[in-house]
């Protein structure tokens, strides 16, 4: 069986508007009119997303757009798939899976080692310590034992992409691993659309900058005596695509009869069941911002860009500052930043709603998945520069406030239901969980607001009457939460002068008074009361 080329052959499970195909990259754009190509199909979601990046940086290597009229070219009128298999040409012997020249993302070495499972590249799978003591509980193994090459390459490539702490020597991924990845999702249904709305700016490399770009072209910059591989010096900025933080060779067997894949169930007869690695692969140091679908954050100023990864409690508008609105100390993706400034505007999309932002990753502890998180949410904008930046006050306004809100809440819960000097962890279950109560009740008055200014931008020095109704939502919202964690009912007993003292120091608060209510009322830009209030509330 000849090997297969990523480029060359149809390997792709997508949804076309008539139902699931199989397809090359060069057919993303096939039939847009009639049947086009509407969503990855694998029957894993870290896959699809994972499917989005390998497609996005195959577009940002082999054809990226040079200028924003160049995007705004293809944007209107999308190439043939003959096109983009004229582009992708120059890159597809980089992309042969299982030949006997480089192979895609694997060492140049044969790499003698034990043979591992191939479930342990799927970044969720238990790791050899865990099987061997019988602590696989709740993720077991034998998940999947056969891979087809189709699957095995999209499973090496997300491994690649995303890969965790392996211990001693096994490097994480460019991004450290599990890294949070976001996505504009536009009015428009194809895939194309949904690729080419986040697809950067950039020249295609020369050919002699390839093996720079693709690290399995060239003999592996292991990391021995503490060597990194660090962007420009020792690699092509466009390796933030294509990193390969570990020295793996998939092991390829024939067999006589097609076997199913045990994740995709497809029969073939050339199938992986067992990969090698060996430790020591590059230790990628000084790429903060290099990749254009993670947003990025610093520690303190000046300090080195970090790129965020996803926590536990999923993803939501509370995450907005940083994912959408950038800050001081925060960075949305490139992707987020570009399509704000300057696509939306030319796209054509409805920026009022129809515009969605997906962010999605594994929400990882060290070496363990905890979940693979992935959140659809609006994302509102403006094709006017002044109204776009006043939409973005407007969410760093509700976001702040809503945080300001939320401490006040924990606090305030912790003050009633616990003795003073008990020792209570911040994120204790029952504190944490009515903080998130809290930004779920407020979440869909959130992107309301955003909506009404988006649609009617509020006047110069006019008063906002969006920022004054937040307030009323967030008072009443986080009164109520109170009332449920710490109900001050008969059988509260000895705690019930605890509560009732908790429940008036966060009213007086929620109303503007002290120092924390200062802040809730700072953050909405709202003029402070004129004098404390006479009797509790």
């Amino acid at each position: 069986m000849k090997p297969l080329n990523l480029l060359t052959d149809a390997w792709l499970p997508v949804l076309r508007r008539s139902g699931p195909a199989v397809i090359r990259p060069a057919q993303i754009t096939e039939r847009l009119n009639s049947d086009p190509v509407l969503a990855i199909d694998w029957p894993r979601p870290d896959f699809r997303i994972a499917t989005l990046e390998f497609l996005l940086g195959l577009l940002a290597t082999a054809c990226p757009p040079g200028s924003h009229g160049t995007w705004h070219g293809w944007w209107q009128a999308p190439p043939a798939p003959d096109e983009l298999d004229a582009a992708f040409a120059p890159l597809a012997h980089a992309f042969v899976l299982d030949g006997d020249g480089p192979r895609f993302l694997q060492d140049r070495d044969e790499l003698v080692a034990d043979i591992e499972p191939v479930e342990r590249l799927l970044i969720e799978a238990p790791g050899g310590s865990t099987t061997s003591k019988n602590t696989d509980l709740l993720v077991k193994r034998g998940v999947a034992t056969t891979l087809s090459r189709a699957t095995a390459a999209i499973t090496l490539f997300t491994f690649q992409s995303w890969a965790p702490a392996g211990g001693a020597g096994n490097r994480v991924g460019l991004r450290g691993g599990g890294p949070l990845t976001t996505f504009v999702i536009p009015d428009r249904t194809s895939l194309w659309h949904l690729l080419w709305a986040n697809v950067p700016l950039g020249t295609p490399p020369a050919a002699g900058e390839l093996a720079r770009v693709f690290p399995w072209l060239a003999p592996t910059l292991t990391s021995e005596g503490n060597r990194t591989v660090v962007p420009e010096a020792d690699a092509h900025p466009l390796q933030a695509w294509w990193g390969m933080p570990r020295r793996i060779r998939l092991n390829f067997e024939s067999v006589a009869e097609p076997l199913p894949c045990d994740i995709t169930g497809q029969p073939e007869t050339r199938i992986v069941t067992g990969w090698r690695q060996r430790p020591r692969g590059p230790n990628y140091a000084q790429w903060g911002r290099r990749h254009p679908l993670t947003p990025h954050y610093q520690v303190k100023a000046d300090a080195e860009w970090l790129p965020v990864h996803p926590q536990p409690g999923g993803i939501g508008y509370r995450h907005w500052l940083g994912l959408v609105v950038d800050t001081a100390a925060k960075l949305p993706a490139a992707s987020i930043a570009t399509w704000k400034r300057d696509r939306l505007r030319d796209s054509g999309a409805d920026p009022y709603g129809a515009v969605r932002l997906l962010a999605a990753g594994y929400d990882m502890d060290n070496m363990k998945a905890r979940a693979f998180v992935e959140s659809e949410m609006p994302l509102p904008g403006s094709a006017d520069p002044a109204g776009q930046e006043q939409l973005d006050e407007l969410a760093r306004a509700l976001v702040e406030s809503a945080e300001t809100a939320a401490s006040l809440l924990r606090s305030a819960v912790r003050a009633a239901l616990f003795s003073p000097g008990a020792t209570v962890k911040a994120d204790a279950d029952l504190l944490s969980t009515v903080r998130e109560r809290l930004w779920d009740a407020t979440e869909s008055r959130f992107f309301a607001a955003l909506e009404t200014v988006a649609r009617h931008p509020v006047d110069d020095g006019a008063p906002d009457p969006e920022r004054s109704a937040w307030l009323n939502l967030l008072r009443v919202t986080t009164l109520a939460l109170f009332d449920e964690a710490a109900p001050l009912a008969p059988e509260a007993g000895s705690a019930a002068p605890r509560i009732a003292r908790a429940r008036r120091f966060l009213g007086i608060a929620l109303r503007g008074y002290g120092r924390d209510g200062a802040a809730l009322f700072k953050a909405l830009g709202l003029p402070l009361p004129e004098k404390a209030p006479r009797t509790p509330t």
